[in-house]
């Protein structure tokens, strides 16, 4: 049984990831269509990431009280009400696809603008605040300890060929209109979210805590504590607002690279397939030794790969090297991943999932941010470049600051 739900909620992820994918950058890309402004784009993410700030410690507590595959599947459908909504907004654009089946309909919704998107961007931070600490916290639950490396780097794969495909499919459709791409991230969100509520099983957490700011803040405390999951966490959150460049690639792709939105679909599938490729060959041969000093270097890789895509002005080059950085997060991320699941017990993996999922949203979102605002001040080119840099002397400074890091040898040590 648990293996066959662990497939099903696999299937669940690669449905709702792809939709999520999709969304994401079709509002990216309407976004620099309708104001033309680096700050617009940087503030995407920062309306995603305040909400999910704010509330991912509370959700982490509902996902330890909760049955977590009800919360993911409630996020999964509230993605496609999100989806449907921007279709029928984008219906009303001039050039729009003309779905005259839709097209009445339509005008019962609000049209596109910034300020709609903005307003959806912070809808798509709660929802992201509620379904990864569900969501991360259900593999160790589905699969032995022994497994969970190779069960982690293949969720990993399920959620990077989303990742691959996502953009690139939303790329490529988007030429039929913006409403198809939310069409179709609507539909996969369905698909998500009827392969989690078909799940037969309950996996909540047998006991239940009373409610109090200890137990809210927990997660939080936990993680203070083990300066193995402070380092870790914290070196993926200062990697990933420093070097992040997924912002900017609108930017990238109209302005320096030239390649439209197709292009800037390949762009945003490329750290994936890197990533993809990663995570299937982690899965074969899962990391045995030397796996803190691997995660160190896995991020000052990612550093130089932002040093060579940010004065990169061949697309090739820049695909090349897009794909090598998501090779080297993916060790990043099944590293951490692993060691914060096989060093947290049951009853806190919602809580402490949820400590990890802010840092991951501030890795992501407020990077995004930090892109939008340094690119203001110094171009793209300028922004990736000084993002790059920055994040080789962060994993230099954690090697120092983090020593348990580097001492770590295998992920299941003989003492755990």
């Amino acid at each position: 049984m648990g293996q066959r739900a662990f497939v099903n909620v696999w299937f669940a992820r690669l449905f709702g990831t792809t939709g999520n994918q999709m969304l994401l950058v079709a509002l990216g890309w309407q976004m620099y269509e309708l104001t033309g402004n680096a700050w617009d784009l940087g503030l995407v993410g920062l309306y995603q990431f305040v909400p999910a700030l704010v509330l991912t410690l509370p959700a982490g507590h509902v996902a330890d009280r909760l049955e977590r595959i009800h919360i993911v599947a409630c996020c999964l459908l509230s993605q496609m009400a999100m989806a449907l909504l921007l279709m029928a907004g984008s219906l009303q654009l001039p050039g729009a696809a003309p779905w005259a089946s839709f097209s009445r309909v339509a005008e019962w919704f609000p049209v596109i603008s910034r300020e709609l998107l903005l307003s959806l961007s912070v809808l798509v931070g709660v929802v992201r605040a509620f379904q990864m600490p569900a969501q991360q916290s259900l593999t160790p639950l589905l699969v032995p300890q022994v497994l969970l490396a190779r069960a982690t780097a293949f969720s990993a794969a399920g959620i990077q060929a989303a990742v691959v495909g996502g953009p690139a499919f939303g790329g490529l459709i988007f030429v039929a209109g913006a409403s198809t791409v939310y069409a179709t991230c609507a539909a996969l969100s369905c698909i998500g979210f009827i392969l989690m509520v078909r799940l037969n099983i309950r996996i909540k957490p047998a006991e239940q805590e009373p409610t109090t700011w200890a137990t809210v803040f927990a997660g939080v405390k936990f993680v203070l504590d083990r300066r193995l999951l402070l380092g870790a966490l914290s070196l993926d959150l200062l990697a990933g607002v420093l070097g992040g460049a997924t912002a900017l690639l609108p930017m990238f792709a109209k302005d320096i690279l030239q390649v439209g939105p197709m292009g800037l679909g390949f762009l945003r599938s490329a750290p994936a397939v890197g990533a993809l490729l990663t995570s299937i060959a982690l899965a074969r041969w899962p990391l045995k030794t030397k796996v803190g000093f691997k995660l160190l270097m896995s991020v000052a890789a990612y550093g130089a790969a932002m040093i060579v895509f940010s004065v990169s002005e061949s697309f090739l080059l820049s695909m090349l090297v897009l794909a090598f950085s998501g090779a080297a997060d993916m060790v990043n991320v099944v590293v951490r991943q692993t060691l914060v699941q096989l060093e947290t017990p049951d009853a806190m993996r919602g809580r402490v999932s949820a400590v990890n999922s802010i840092f991951i949203g501030a890795s992501n979102q407020l990077g995004e941010f930090e892109s939008g605002v340094t690119a203001a001040w110094w171009g793209p080119v300028g922004s990736v470049l000084v993002g790059g840099v920055a994040t080789i002397m962060i994993a230099a400074i954690w090697w120092k600051l983090f020593p348990s890091i580097v001492r770590r040898n295998h992920m299941v040590e003989p003492w755990i």
